[in-house]
């Protein structure tokens, strides 16, 4: 997550550590003291430099809510735990990553790769169409073929979600 030009304090809003904190999994972002023991053992960070855990949490706190939450890099997180563990001020960072994509996706920030497995699953009742292709390979390795799906069900669970409008407005809601 990069910022680009100058910030204005008029961008910053210092209630949003404090929502991030009500979410069920952030309650522990407040103990963050930067040592960036997160950033040294995420798996995902060897791979994607952008990702910086520490960047993340000190955004959040710092009150740059819309950075953080149209942020691709906030949807990198494995959920693998190995920041949480390490952490020495007992900081659950999978939680508190959890915690603010739920609020990008309460705001609407939802990033393309989950609208389009969200709409996979809308179409098909999967995140893949399954074929007979699928059935033949699965009877090549003496599986059973894939049980059909209830469509009309998948498609109630997903209006009752409220899961419907992510799959069909742009990113950001714009």
């Amino acid at each position: 997550m990069e910022v680009k030009e100058p910030l204005r304090t008029t961008q910053l809003d210092p209630k949003f550590k404090f929502e991030v904190a009500q979410m069920p999994g952030g309650e522990s972002i407040k103990y963050c003291f930067q040592c960036g023991k997160c950033t040294a053992t995420c798996p995902i960070r060897r791979f994607e430099p952008a990702y910086k855990p520490t960047h993340i949490v000190r955004a959040t706190l710092l009150g740059l809510r819309e950075n953080v939450l149209s942020s691709d890099v906030i949807w990198l997180c494995a959920s693998c735990y190995s920041c949480t563990e390490r952490c020495p001020q007992g900081v659950r960072l999978t939680d508190v990553m959890r915690a603010i994509r739920n609020l990008a996706v309460r705001e609407g920030h939802v990033h393309p790769f989950y609208r389009m497995q969200g709409s996979a699953i809308a179409t098909h009742g999967r995140i893949f169409k399954a074929d007979e292709f699928i059935n033949e390979m699965r009877a090549n390795m003496n599986l059973p073929p894939l049980p059909p799906v209830n469509r009309k069900e998948i498609s109630t669970i997903l209006r009752d979600m409220e899961v419907n409008k992510f799959l069909t407005t742009e990113r950001g809601g714009e």
